[in-house]
């Protein structure tokens, strides 16, 4: 059942208030993302803004989040860009609704959890690829380069935007370069405020008043149809449908990746847990419904999501207002948007690609196995030089090659002996005494991923533990860097409950690829033991020295 009925069971007039404000804010936020997208895809403004008002409100309408916004995003523009360029407009919304189709299919038959199955490297190398594609797709309009024709390849393009670079407009530079800045200084200082919109406000009516000669939307394109969108049926070619089912596939996965790494974001924002496979089919009717309004593939879009809770959204309505808003502005103030400076809008994409990037990832991936690291540069190094489906490609078949590998080298055979008898007695749970300030896990078998997402057996129950949680490893004979993150992610939520969190027990594999990425910075030295023994000693210590919180309790 979408979250959107769910809601309605006990609705009021104060969280109706809380959508309302949250709905207008991540609207006029969309605005020139919406627009942005769609000119770096090489479609016209009108056609983001299409699609971020029809898919905006059926995915809030009919998915299984309750404050996801849904919409065109950054990573499609290279997939969508791409399309464009070999089959056309028409092939592209072929393409999007053979998706769309794709996404309601998994979404019925349950597949919506078997995104949990796509590794970490891969996921950051193909965001990381995408967030320079983006970026360098905006060199041009960003310091105004004159270049009537910019190459689709990654390469070509940065080298006929260097042999062309001397034709850069000051004007158009200092203009992008003062709209960066500012984006940085509300995103690190004034983060109430959405930074997006008075950029763009700002960015434009100083191009107006200083009468500057830079390209704008009305230059460019004309301004921007007002009035309704026209449903129009786009035009199907049976001949090609055989050559469009790979890109088609591509979407859907990039959507239903994208869209439920969004929905786990927005869960651990508001602690609601979101429907996959409702999110999924919802997704799918966005993007079958999309095309008939000229419009882009639409996702869960994670920045406008954290903004509509940031902003106090509370169910989906606020999604519903939000693609209400754009319509709005669509109506009422269309032929003001030919004003708006390119520039300023490559600024904000500029920006959108930084914050898309994961970069922060990258640092924490170097500490991994050689096998993680050498996943995550042929991902990266393909999406960036070759094209977004060979790369999730490839960067799936290696992952699964070293899963199975993982997975074969945790089988050995040894002879058991008086010290292997002797060594197990420290870990043995028989003859041990639990105090109710503890309770114990273990993880049973790889920890790798596919298999991360059974610590929610941990993570939903927090509110109801004792002050001492002891993760037993001992019968853990594998982790990956997946695994890694969620055991990060699991310490920083008990302690951010006032409860410690202590490991005991983890055998060679693991204990070394912790050690390389040092999780002992999340949970402390001292709270990684050799054995159960350990950890009870650490945990009675814990219990007489620090003030952690009583069960049933959760700050």
């Amino acid at each position: 059942m979408p979250k959107s009925v769910v809601c309605l069971r006990d609705y009021d007039a104060h969280t109706f208030l809380k959508d309302l404000v949250a709905g207008v804010t991540v609207g006029l936020v969309a605005l020139p993302l919406a627009m942005a997208f769609a000119i770096a895809s090489g479609l016209t403004p009108q056609a983001g803004i299409y699609c971020a008002i029809v898919t905006g409100f059926i995915i809030s309408a009919l998915g299984g989040s309750r404050v996801q916004i849904g919409g065109p995003t950054g990573a499609f523009v290279v997939v969508v860009a791409g399309i464009i360029a070999t089959y056309g407009v028409a092939g592209l919304f072929m393409c999007t609704m053979m998706a769309g189709v794709l996404l309601v299919l998994a979404g019925l038959s349950g597949l919506g959890s078997a995104v949990k199955f796509i590794p970490r490297p891969v996921v950051v190398g193909f965001t990381n690829g995408i967030a320079l594609l983006i970026a360098s797709t905006q060199i041009k309009d960003f310091f105004g380069i004159s270049l009537e024709h910019v190459p689709a390849a990654f390469l070509p393009r940065m080298a006929a935007l260097a042999r062309n670079f001397s034709s850069f407009s000051v004007a158009a530079s200092l203009l992008a370069l003062v709209s960066l800045l500012l984006l940085v200084l509300f995103s690190a200082h004034i983060k109430r405020a959405p930074g997006m919109i008075v950029v763009l406000f700002c960015g434009t009516a100083a191009a107006w008043a200083l009468g500057l000669h830079i390209e704008t939307i009305g230059s460019r394109f004309g301004g921007i149809p007002q009035g309704l969108p026209h449903i129009v049926v786009p035009q199907f070619h049976v001949e090609i449908l055989h050559t469009l089912l790979r890109p088609a596939i591509t979407i859907a996965v990039l959507g239903a990746i994208e869209s439920l790494m969004s929905a786990v974001v927005a869960d651990r924002m508001t602690g609601d847990r979101h429907n996959p496979n409702v999110e999924l089919i919802a997704q799918g009717f966005a993007n079958i419904v999309s095309p008939l309004f000229g419009g882009l593939p639409a996702t869960g879009a994670i920045a406008r999501t954290a903004t509509n809770v940031r902003s106090g959204g509370q169910t989906p309505l606020a999604g519903m207002i939000h693609a209400v808003t754009l319509l709005g502005v669509l109506l009422f103030a269309a032929p003001l948007a030919r004003f708006i400076p390119l520039a300023v809008l490559a600024a904000i994409l500029m920006m959108v690609s930084y914050n898309m990037g994961e970069w922060g990832q990258i640092p924490e991936l170097l500490k991994l196995s050689t096998a993680d690291i050498s996943v995550w540069l042929v991902t990266l190094g393909l999406t960036v030089m070759a094209d977004l489906s060979v790369a999730v490609e490839v960067g799936m078949i290696l992952a699964a090659l070293l899963y199975i590998r993982k997975v074969t080298i945790t089988t050995t055979v040894t002879r058991v002996t008086e010290e292997y008898i002797h060594h197990g007695r420290a870990h043995s749970l028989q003859d041990k005494v639990f105090p109710p300030y503890l309770t114990i896990f273990r993880i049973h078998g790889p920890f790798l991923f596919g298999a991360t997402d059974k610590i929610s057996a941990i993570s939903d129950r927090i509110p109801e533990l004792p002050q001492v949680v002891i993760l037993r490893l001992r019968n853990m004979n594998a982790i990956d860097a997946t695994g890694v993150l969620a055991l990060e992610r699991l310490a920083g939520e008990l302690h951010a409950s006032g409860r410690a969190m202590i490991l005991c027990g983890a055998m060679h594999q693991p204990a070394r690829l912790m050690k390389q990425a040092e999780f002992e910075q999340h949970v402390g030295r001292e709270n990684i033991c050799a054995n159960i023994e350990e950890a009870l000693a650490r945990a009675e210590k814990l219990h007489a020295s620090v003030p952690l919180v009583p069960a049933n309790a959760q700050l």
